[in-house]
């Protein structure tokens, strides 16, 4: 990429944040987000309209369209979500927003009582509740301010929305029941709400039972470094009970004032954006879906833009099922009028129109961002003068093997690396580890911990790297290896094709070629040929030579005949089976 001046000779001045969404810096430079995208091509990079790029790519980019880039302080921005950037939003326009919470915990212990007295829609019991049973999303009014709450399934969900890019909660509550204490659940959603890093409160429930024992809340907190205000620390913990109610106005008053201090706003005056909470195909109404507006103004007729999909909305209905025209920043609408059904997580773009939007699409689709996270690459994506670090997610055989492994591996920290612990559990490796992975970029390790089918399909698709031990050390010298630059990559073989002796020719006395047919696949010059007879395997070796009647070749193809030969091996006999195998980087 060259940089150029702007069309007046003049360099312009652009503070940009950390990082930035690729289209949300088209807006700033006033180009095509197509051309961004075609801009960063040309530099190597594959990324589509709405992933979201560095700040030091962003940099490169905004230099060749003429304007001077500056980093903003980090520590001067409200705490707000990834995709809602208001760094660049003219302070004048921007206005108060309601906070957007994400009730977690484990499975019983009282989060959708708590929803329903919250809401006053008594679900529990098998009443409709109106539409709000199926929007996934809703909102309260306390002391004449709103509250946008999530009522996502639990903090897989809100993981997977983090793992597509999209980190739309403002305050998070950890909901933990007085009598059972702190689960193994509990613990997995604080790791997924401490990865996020959005403000945490505690909200402890069924007080009004008899074995209600909080002090056992507190001190299972403290020992997860998380000491609450009544034992003298800063975080906020609420006792109240979702039948009663006691507790409630509390647990309100408190969301109000963390939502304060976090200065939440959006500019209401522009485009909408935001991102797809939930979608489901209805017979007669379609593909709807519900939607978290998180800046602007959304209407309906709007063209919308989200993912490899598009729609212009037809019809658009509120928390309670009402019909609305329009819906302004942390507004959670149902929306109609959508080609196919997108994926919860996915951010959603208002554009000019439908022909806009159809090119918009058909250029994600081309575009697919292919970017692996592994323990090799720990080394390389550190800066210059940075703290190198890893961030791992463990899954142990038995529980008794946790701090052994997190003292082995704390004891790596130093003031230039640090080994970041995001999740360790006992356990198979889920498909929610490989989520929450790849929301936080992070490596999986297992120790003598086997890896659930979906999880390694969905580990591969997302091109996280599942490493597994079976030895303490082995997995700490790794670690330390990767911080130090000096893992060597990890090899496997792949099978690429599959061939039957047919005859055996003798050149002289001591050569002999087998003249083969592939009937799978193919056999190249730098395969590794492994040699079957009556189903056992009798060789491993490296072809010498490979052609097809008397010419040299580098590969044949199903369907083809040819002959090999082999290195330090010619004891062929008919019908011998060869396959041949390529060494694959899988790190």
């Amino acid at each position: 990429m060259n940089t150029k001046s702007s069309p007046d000779g003049i360099t312009k001045k652009l503070n940009l944040p950390s990082a930035i969404s690729v289209s949300d810096l088209s807006e700033l430079l006033d180009v095509n987000p197509v051309e961004i995208v075609k801009e960063l091509m040309r530099g190597g990079y594959m990324f589509a309209v709405n992933d979201v790029i560095e700040y030091e790519l962003a940099s490169i980019v905004s230099q060749v369209y003429g304007f001077k880039t500056d980093l903003d302080d980090p520590d001067n921005q409200p705490i707000t979500s990834i995709a809602l950037n208001t760094s660049e939003e003219d302070p004048d326009q921007l206005v108060e927003r309601p906070p957007i919470v994400t009730i977690l915990g484990h499975v019983d212990h009282g989060k959708t009582t708590l929803l329903d007295k919250i809401r006053e829609a008594n679900v529990v019991e098998g009443e409709a509740g109106g539409i709000t049973q199926h929007i996934g999303a809703y909102q309260i009014k306390h002391n004449d301010k709103l509250v946008t709450f999530l009522d996502t399934p639990g903090h897989e969900a809100f993981t997977a929305m983090r793992a597509r890019g999209a980190q739309i909660t403002d305050i998070a509550i950890l909901v933990i029941a007085s009598d059972d204490g702190m689960m193994p659940q509990t613990i997995e959603a604080l790791d997924h709400v401490r990865a996020a890093n959005v403000p945490i409160i505690i909200a402890v429930t069924k007080i009004d039972i008899p074995n209600s024992d909080i002090d056992k809340v507190y001190r299972q907190l403290s020992e997860h470094n998380l000491l609450v205000e009544a034992w003298g620390g800063d975080t906020i913990a609420i006792p109240l009970s979702g039948i009663t109610g006691e507790g409630i106005n509390d647990l309100l008053e408190n969301l109000q004032i963390v939502a304060e201090l976090g200065e939440l706003k959006a500019n209401p005056d522009r485009i909408a954006k935001g991102v797809v909470v939930e979608a489901r195909l209805e017979k007669s109404r379609g593909p709807v879906a519900t939607i978290l507006i998180q800046t602007g103004t959304l209407k309906q007729g709007d063209s919308i833009v989200m993912g490899s999909h598009f729609g212009r909305i037809r019809a658009m209905f509120d928390d309670q099922g009402e019909r609305i025209k329009i819906a302004g920043p942390s507004s959670p609408v149902e929306i109609m009028g959508l080609n196919e059904v997108p994926e919860a997580g996915i951010l959603f773009d208002v554009v000019e129109n439908e022909k806009e939007a159809k090119k918009l699409v058909e250029n994600q689709k081309a575009l697919q961002r292919q970017e692996s996270i592994s323990l090799q690459d720990v080394h390389m994506r550190s800066q210059p003068g940075e703290i190198r670090q890893v961030d791992l997610i463990i899954k142990t055989d038995v529980q008794g093997s946790i701090d052994a492994i997190k003292n082995a591996l704390e004891n790596l920290n130093s003031s230039d690396s640090k080994v970041n612990i995001i999740h360790i559990a006992s356990g198979g490796i889920s498909e929610r580890d490989v989520l929450l992975a790849v929301a936080s970029q992070a490596i999986i390790i297992g120790f003598n911990s086997n890896t659930e089918t979906g999880a390694d399909s969905l580990a591969k698709q997302e091109n996280i790297e599942i490493r597994q031990y079976d030895v303490i050390y082995h997995l700490v010298e790794d670690i330390e290896k990767a911080l130090a630059g000096m893992l060597e990559p990890e090899f496997e073989e792949q099978l690429i094709g599959r061939a039957s002796v047919r005859a055996i020719f003798n050149l002289g006395r001591h050569r002999r070629i087998a003249g083969i047919y592939v009937s799978d696949g193919k056999l190249i010059r730098d395969a590794s040929i492994h040699v079957f007879r009556n189903g056992s395997e009798i060789f491993v070796g490296n072809l010498t030579s490979l052609k097809h009647f008397k010419d040299d070749v580098r590969e044949v193809a199903t369907g083809f005949e040819g002959g090999i030969s082999l290195d330090g091996f010619d004891d062929f006999k008919e019908d011998d089976i060869l396959e041949a195998y390529t060494s694959v980087q899988i790190n």
